[in-house]
C-alpha cells in the first residue's frame, strides 16, 4: 500500500475553502455583517466573546440559528486533463445559546455550535481515490461560561469548551485491491476561551478574544478494511476485517480583535482581526493497533503524515443601517487566508485563499428578532503541486452560504 494517507480530520470541516477547516457559521446577525464579533444585542455573542454578555441589554437572551451550505470543489489533472468534481450534500451547521444576568456585575451563559464538519464527496475512481472518497464529519462544541463587569464601561468573561467530534471515511487502497472506511464517533477533546468586552462610550464596542487549542483525540477508532479475506492475516485484522486505531487532531488557538462604531443612531460599522495559529498542525500521527500499514521503520503499525499548515490571518469589514425601528440592513466582506501551499494542498480538507460577501435583514417584532443571511464566497484558484501524493493539476471550488436566526430578550 503505497503512503497510505491516514489525514483523518477528526473533527474537521470542510466548507471553509480559507482557514483551514475552521467554518465561520456562527451567528446569522454576525454572518451578514462578515461574521464581525463586537455586537452584543443578544446571547449570539457569546460564542465570539463570553465577556460580551455583560452588554446584552435584557436579563435573559436566547438565540438559535441554522445554515446550508452549498459548495463544490473542482480538480483537473494539467497533464492528463482529466477531471472530477464533488457531489456534496448541503451542510448545515446550527448553533445554539442562552445569557441570563445573575445580578448587575456577574451573568452566566452556554452556547452550543457546530463549528467544524460536513460532508465532502469525490468520485470513487478519481486519481485522489486513495485519498478520499468521501469523509462525513460532524463536531459539537459545548460552552459554559460566566462573565463579570469590572467596571460600568468594561467586562471580562471565561468559558470551558467541550468538544465531541464524528468521522466516516471511506479511501481506495488500490495496493490491497480494496478501499478502507475509517469511523469514529467519541473523539473529544476540551479547551477554553476568554476575552475582555469594552464600552466606552454610547458609540463605540471594543472586543478582546481568545480561544485555545483543543486536541480531538480518537482513542478506539475503528478501520474496517474492504480487501480479499486471503490479505486479511498479512494486515492482522479480525474476521470482520477490522483493526483499532488511535489519533490526535490538533484543532488551533484563535484570537480575535473587534470594533463597532456608531457613525449615527441609525448607521454602524464594524470591523475584525482574526489571528489563528494553524502551525502548530505541523504533522498528523495514526496509530493502528494491528494492522502494519504505517511508514514508521521502528513501527510500521504507526503512520505520520505531514501537513505543514502556517498561522493565517482574517480581515473582516461589516455595516448595518436601521431602516426604521423594524428592519435593519447589513453587508460585509472580508478575506480569509488557506493555511497552506500549493505545494501541500489535500482534497479531504480543501483550502483557497478567499474573498467572502456577506448580506442580510433583521428584523424586529417586540422582543423577537428574526435575521437572514447570505454569503458568497469567491475562493481563488489554486495551482496544486504536493510531490509527496503526486498529486499536482488545478483545484478551483465556489460555495454560498445562507441562514435563518431567531432572537428573544425576554426581559
Amino acid at each position: 500500500m503505497k503512503k497510505l494517507l491516514i489525514t483523518t480530520a477528526l473533527a474537521a470541516g470542510v466548507l471553509s475553502y480559507a482557514g483551514g477547516f475552521r467554518v465561520s457559521l456562527q451567528g446569522v446577525k454576525q454572518l451578514a455583517m462578515a461574521h464581525t464579533s463586537a455586537h452584543a444585542e443578544d446571547a449570539s455573542v457569546t460564542f465570539f466573546n463570553p465577556a460580551g454578555m455583560s452588554f446584552i441589554p435584557a436579563k435573559l437572551s436566547v438565540v438559535a440559528g441554522g445554515f446550508g451550505a452549498i459548495n463544490k470543489v473542482t480538480f483537473q489533472n494539467l497533464s492528463t486533463l482529466q477531471s472530477a468534481e464533488t457531489d456534496n450534500p448541503i451542510g448545515t451547521p446550527l448553533y445554539a445559546a442562552v445569557a441570563y444576568k445573575v445580578t448587575d456585575d456577574v451573568s452566566l451563559g452556554f452556547n452550543f455550535a457546530t463549528p467544524f464538519g460536513s460532508t465532502i464527496q469525490w468520485p470513487s475512481t478519481w486519481e485522489g481515490a486513495e485519498m478520499v472518497q468521501k469523509m462525513e464529519l460532524k463536531s459539537f462544541f459545548f460552552q459554559p461560561m460566566v462573565s463579570f463587569k469590572l467596571a460600568p464601561w468594561a467586562s471580562f468573561g471565561a468559558s470551558y469548551i467541550y468538544a465531541k467530534g464524528k468521522v466516516d471515511w471511506d479511501k481506495a487502497i488500490t495496493g490491497y485491491g480494496g478501499s478502507l472506511n475509517i469511523n469514529d464517533e467519541k473523539a473529544s477533546g476540551s479547551g477554553f476561551g476568554f476575552g475582555f468586552y469594552f464600552q466606552p462610550n454610547d458609540k463605540l464596542d471594543l472586543n478582546v478574544a481568545y480561544r485555545s487549542p483543543i486536541d480531538m483525540k480518537a482513542k478506539n477508532g475503528t478501520a474496517t478494511f474492504n480487501v480479499p479475506k486471503s490479505l486479511y492475516p498479512n494486515l492482522g485484522i479480525d474476521a470482520n476485517g477490522q483493526d483499532k486505531f488511535k489519533a490526535t487532531l490538533p484543532l488551533v488557538d484563535e484570537y480575535t480583535l473587534g470594533a463597532t462604531y456608531k457613525i449615527t443612531p441609525k448607521w454602524l460599522v464594524s470591523a475584525d482581526f482574526n489571528y489563528t495559529g494553524w502551525s502548530r498542525y505541523e504533522r498528523l500521527t495514526l496509530d493502528f493497533e494491528h494492522a502494519p500499514v504505517g511508514n514508521q521503520p521502528t513501527d510500521p503499525t504507526v503512520l505520520v503524515t505531514p501537513k505543514k499548515f502556517k498561522n493565517t490571518k482574517t480581515f473582516r469589514l461589516g455595516t448595518q443601517y436601521m431602516f426604521n425601528d423594524m428592519i435593519a440592513g447589513r453587508l460585509g466582506a472580508y478575506y480569509d487566508e488557506s493555511p497552506y501551499s500549493n505545494e501541500n494542498f489535500i482534497p479531504e480538507t480543501p483550502s483557497f485563499n478567499s474573498y467572502v460577501i456577506t448580506a442580510g435583514l433583521g428584523f424586529k417584532f417586540n422582543k423577537l428578532g428574526v435575521d437572514i443571511a447570505g454569503a458568497y464566497a469567491m475562493p481563488q484558484s489554486r495551482q496544486v503541486n504536493n510531490t509527496y501524493y503526486n498529486f499536482v493539476g488545478q483545484a478551483k471550488a465556489k460555495a454560498y452560504y445562507f441562514g435563518l436566526g431567531l432572537s428573544y430578550n425576554a426581559f
